[in-house]
């Protein structure tokens, strides 16, 4: 190329390397680019030997492309392909080799700063006459670096068909190719990354269409309730998504659902719960309205759902039905809490009753009513782990136990003074006074703090069956069971609505009347008596029973002993009046209570 005319040099070279540019920028894979980089450099620059050494991820260059113009039967440079140097010799070697603009050339008299590790190839060409011959020992090398001055690779060439060193021209040709050789390589790779990033891309793609089906499968055919709440925006609360099994549960179709919230559908009382277990994305056994107007007992389980950048996006509820093992729940409460033979409250739920309406602070006969004192520990009302608000939700009497109480089975839907179930106020039981407006006793004490005298308090009706032994002994306990079975629908009909009928033992009841007066009191004993004194036929015979009555009073500061002990009393004290063998009723009541 030397020994030609410079116009034509020119010209040739600029039409090499506008050929061997062309096939650089036709080459679409890393590979393919690296093999029209050698082949460029041995057809279109005159040598007949190349290699290109690209950097690795680790920094190290492995040989990774390598073209030959006739191959050498000792297997040439192609025996270097695959071949690994460190980073750290091949950097020492273009510091000690002389700078021809950004090429380097390495002498063969400096071979020794070759390092070992450095794949190298030398042919067995002639050896030089004169100074700017070619020596088989001699490199050529051209860097080739990125547009931010990283190191991409090193295009060794050798054995130039001049036989000569490169001139200038030569020099310059390869420098130009080497930086276009550097763009090609980076454009390659960036193709190379592109298309692994896409390839990941489709993959991850694939990936989350198959999880979003799976999802939406085991959503769709979830055996139990699922459903998805939006968490911000208008639409915040509100049900987007719903599976069959919710639809079914609630007898509610899937459009009506969808512009509902569980706000809309949780009973008033469980609402509060609801907001909590929304917010801290937790569970919550609850009550949800079906489309018949019923309450369905439900397990919720709630899931926030994340976003990586915008935070919680949505709620993913799971909707478990729980009614079978409520009503369970509730079977066993009724059990423990209510006498097994007549299903009236037992002795148990009696005194936890009395307990929920009294407290430890004495309060005078007769004192002032209808001022909440202190916050009471026990909130009087549907409680919920009692019985109370329960039995009637098992079909007893026909009562939902949310609406209120039934004879024998609930408490009183509010309390004197107006507090209702649930509160967390208590008002004063206070024993009424014994005589009416203007009487001295009733009104004497509150002359001097000029307060008005209550005249309704918790009365305590204490009942004992007269002649039930005899009944026992003659029919059986069969017949005895029975007439126990039917005296205790007779007192449940009997009383208010509110009131409370126990069984306590044996023959005896017990009926709770709150917010009653001395006069209703008296009235309620004589109805009471009057629903057990007529005859009553068990297993084809007439038998009848009597009942001795006491009325006792329940005020805050008395004991639940105390409480039962003075209806008893004023029990006996009827027995006595009406010329009763007190210690025959007492024997034979004891002999009842032992067995």
């Amino acid at each position: 190329m030397e020994a030609e005319s410079e116009p034509y040099v020119r010209l040739a070279t600029l039409r090499t390397l506008h050929r061997v540019v062309a096939d650089l920028n036709a080459a679409r894979s890393l590979a393919g680019t690296l093999q029209a980089v050698v082949e460029g450099a041995v057809h279109g620059l005159g040598f007949d030997a190349a290699a290109v050494s690209l950097v690795r991820p680790d920094g190290d260059l492995v040989v990774a492309a390598v073209w030959e113009l006739e191959e050498s039967p000792m297997g040439g440079p192609s025996v270097l392909l695959g071949q690994v140097g460190s980073r750290e010799s091949w950097d020492r070697l273009l510091g000690v080799s002389d700078h021809w603009g950004t090429l380097r050339f390495l002498p063969y008299d400096r071979g020794w700063a070759v390092a070992s590790d450095i794949p190298r190839w030398i042919g067995d060409g002639p050896l030089p006459v004169y100074a700017n011959d070619w020596h088989p020992a001699d490199g050529l090398l051209a860097p080739m670096y990125s547009a931010g001055g990283d190191l991409l690779g090193v295009l060794s060439v050798d054995r130039p068909r001049s036989g000569k060193r490169p001139g200038a021209w030569t020099r310059e040709a390869l420098e130009m190719f080497s930086l276009q050789a550097s763009i090609a390589i980076g454009n390659a790779r960036l193709r190379a990354e592109m298309q692994r990033a896409l390839a990941r891309l489709e993959k991850e793609q694939q990936a989350l269409r198959a999880s979003e089906e799976s999802f939406r499968q085991a959503f769709e055919y979830a055996p139990s309730g699922m459903a998805i709440t939006e968490l911000h925006g208008a639409g915040r609360g509100q049900l987007t998504r719903v599976n069959d099994a919710l639809c079914r549960l609630l007898g509610r179709p899937r459009a009506v659902l969808r512009q509902q919230s569980f706000a809309d559908l949780v009973h008033p009382e469980d609402r509060a719960l609801l907001e909590r277990t929304s917010a801290e994305s937790g569970r919550a056994e609850l009550r949800l309205s079906r489309r018949d107007g019923g309450y369905q007992w439900v397990c919720l389980r709630n899931s926030i759902v994340a976003d990586a950048a915008e935070g919680p996006s949505f709620l993913l509820t799971h909707v478990e039905d729980i009614e079978d093992r409520k009503r369970h729940e509730f079977q066993l409460a009724h059990r423990a809490s209510h006498d097994a033979l007549t299903g009236l409250p037992n002795g148990a739920e009696l005194k936890a009753r009395l307990a929920r309406r009294l407290c430890a602070q004495p309060q005078p006969v007769g004192a002032a009513a209808g001022q909440v004192e202190a916050a009471y520990p026990q909130p009087y009302g549907y409680p919920a782990d009692s019985y109370s608000a329960h039995a009637a939700h098992e079909g007893l009497e026909g009562a939902d136990p949310y609406a209120g109480p039934v004879h024998g089975y609930g408490l009183p839907e509010a309390l004197p003074g107006g507090l209702g179930p649930g509160f967390g106020e208590h008002v004063h039981a206070v024993v009424p006074a014994e005589y009416g407006p203007g009487g001295d006793a009733w009104s004497a004490p509150f002359r001097s703090g000029g307060a008005a005298a209550v005249d309704k308090g918790l009365a305590v009706l204490f009942c004992d069956l007269d002649g039930f032994k005899s009944i026992n002994d003659r029919f059986g306990h069969n017949a005895g069971d029975a007439v126990l079975v039917e005296v205790a629908r007779r007192l449940s009909q009997a009383v208010r609505d509110g009131d409370t009928v126990a069984r306590l033992g044996g023959d005896e009841f017990v009926v709770l009347a709150d917010g009653i007066g001395r006069e209703e009191a008296k009235d309620l004993a004589h109805r009471l008596r009057g629903a057990i004194i007529p005859p009553m036929r068990i297993d084809g015979r007439a038998m009848r029973v009597g009942v001795s009555l006491g009325v006792g009073w329940a005020g805050c500061g008395m004991s639940i002993e105390e409480v039962l002990h003075t209806a008893d009393e004023r029990m006996y004290d009827e027995k006595r009046a009406r010329g009763g063998a007190v210690r025959g009723a007492r024997g034979e009541r004891s002999h009842r209570r032992a067995g």
